[in-house]
């Protein structure tokens, strides 16, 4: 092995993104440790399929915070269920909908998107106070069209969110290509210099020429459209929407992109690191259920694990 590529393996674990992989890894392997070995594909790939929901709202939240300090969307879990509730709705159970609902459920996260902006912009509200704001609304829009209804979503459609190809459930595969796509965008694209310039300086970036109200507005379109997405995908895997379905992932999306190592300060995104923080969100939980640890010590142990690994990645190296 010549030096350069010695230089970039010993590089690795500088990298933000390796902390999360690699405690995903030491609780994927000491949840196997109760069974000595027995059941790890069935662990592996429920991991990767929630993981999936976690990662694509990450992605989301990811771009949000990349525009610096004060920019979160706290709208997340009220726009997945209301996009999962419309969107399943309007199918009926029908086959032939599947696609229109889809053009429902990402309708929905334009709209939200869109007027999450607006109240940004137009109202001058703080991110914070105007998507928790805007959260409420979709949420009461929620509650006011499903009526405590429990539509079931098209049969073709469930089976294909709860299948796989080659052993790899079709969710990850789609969460795998959004992060893809999400790192191209950002990395190889005029649009993702200008969410990172934004993020670092905002009045430095305005100068420069950047349109910097069409950068925020599409990012936190580009954030609702993949909430939107998920409470689809999120309603169609469980079997229909319920009004609490997206409730978890507030926390989680804010959770992937820390511990995947982004900037919360902004500026700097890591699309890897959203998905080993996905899936060490999912795998710890199964950890410390598999050892019978109660709720509260299973939250203490959970923050707990989250700020070792933030702690690791932020005294090893720096986003990248």
């Amino acid at each position: 092995m010549d030096n350069s590529r010695l230089s970039t393996v010993l590089a690795i674990p500088r990298r933000p993104w390796f902390w999360a992989f690699a405690a995903s890894a030491i609780a994927y392997f000491a949840t196997l440790s109760l069974t000595e070995g027995r059941g790890g594909g069935e662990l592996l790939s429920a991991a990767l399929t929630f993981a999936s929901f976690s990662a694509i709202v990450g992605l989301g939240q990811m771009f949000v915070i990349t525009l610096g300090p004060g920019n979160v969307d706290l709208s997340i879990p009220a726009t997945m269920t209301l996009a999962g509730t419309l969107s399943l709705k309007f199918m009926d159970g029908a086959a032939n909908l599947i696609l229109p609902g889809l053009a429902v459920a990402l309708a929905v996260g334009i709209g939200a998107g869109t007027f999450n902006y607006l109240l940004i912009r137009l109202l001058r509200i703080p991110p914070i106070i105007a998507t928790l704001s805007a959260s409420f609304l979709y949420q009461s829009l929620a509650i006011w069209w499903n009526r405590g209804l429990r539509i079931k979503p098209p049969e073709a459609l469930a089976d294909f969110s709860t299948g796989a190809i080659a052993g790899l459930p079709n969710l990850t595969i789609i969460g795998v290509l959004i992060a893809l796509l999400s790192w191209v965008v950002l990395e190889r694209s005029i649009f993702g210099r200008w969410v990172s310039a934004f993020g670092q300086n905002t009045r430095a970036a305005r100068l420069s020429g950047i349109p910097v109200e069409t950068v925020r507005a599409v990012t936190y379109i580009a954030s609702a459209v993949l909430a939107a997405f998920t409470g689809y995908l999120l309603a169609s895997f469980s079997g229909g929407a319920a009004l609490n379905m997206g409730t978890e992932y507030l926390l989680i999306s804010i959770a992937v992109v820390v511990i995947g190592g982004c900037s919360i300060a902004g500026g700097n995104s890591n699309v890897p690191g959203i998905w080993g923080g996905a899936l060490l969100m999912f795998l710890v939980v199964s950890m410390l259920n598999s050892y019978g640890f109660g709720a509260g010590v299973r939250l203490i142990m959970t923050g707990a694990i989250i700020i070792g690994i933030v702690a690791a990645a932020s005294g090893k190296g720096r986003p990248t």
